[in-house]
């Protein structure tokens, strides 16, 4: 299994005074066991697969242009974004910088599929820091000392625990 799973379950219209109406769809991302919600209009996945062509062969996009507004059409193009994005995800080793961008994923070098060229963003001194990386993860409180019937203690949460509030006091 892949990653990074997407769905788009729904859409919905916007009107508004400056504008001609158009669609919103939301676009589900899970990855590593978390999920976010993004909200792209159409016009935004064609510029995303302008962008693609560039670096990649992307699949076929839903045409740009729609003659009826019609809900059982924009079903259509709903079923078809979403099949573009799963198809960009099951073809792609490598998930390029701007495909992540697009569906608001932060990318590390250490996490597989993702690439780090390639970004709607020109090339700039913020973007080229390295980002912050756990080093250490606990899988429950690390303040709390072990149970009593815990059968293997842990040495390390015990010597922060002793270090940080009995540093006078001599290891075992």
């Amino acid at each position: 299994m892949h990653p990074v799973r997407v769905s788009i379950p729904s859409f919905r219209s916007e009107n508004n005074s400056i504008e001609k109406g158009y669609t919103v769809f939301r676009i589900d991302v899970l990855m590593n066991g978390r999920q976010h919600a993004v909200e792209k209009r159409y016009s935004e996945f064609h510029a995303l697969h302008k962008m693609l062509k560039k670096s990649i062969k992307p699949p076929e996009i839903p045409s740009k242009h729609v003659r009826n507004w019609v809900p059982k059409v924009l079903e259509q193009r709903r079923q078809g974004l979403e099949l573009y994005l799963q198809t960009i995800i099951m073809e792609n080793g490598v998930l390029p910088k701007i495909f992540l961008d697009f569906l608001n994923i932060r990318h590390f070098p250490s996490v597989p599929k993702t690439e780090s060229c390639g970004s709607f963003d020109t090339e700039s001194e913020e973007s080229s820091k390295l980002s912050h990386q756990p080093v250490l993860l606990f899988l429950r409180d690390p303040y709390l000392l072990p149970s009593a019937h815990d059968a293997f203690s842990n040495v390390v949460i015990e010597g922060v625990v002793h270090g940080v509030f009995y540093p006078d006091l001599q290891p075992r």
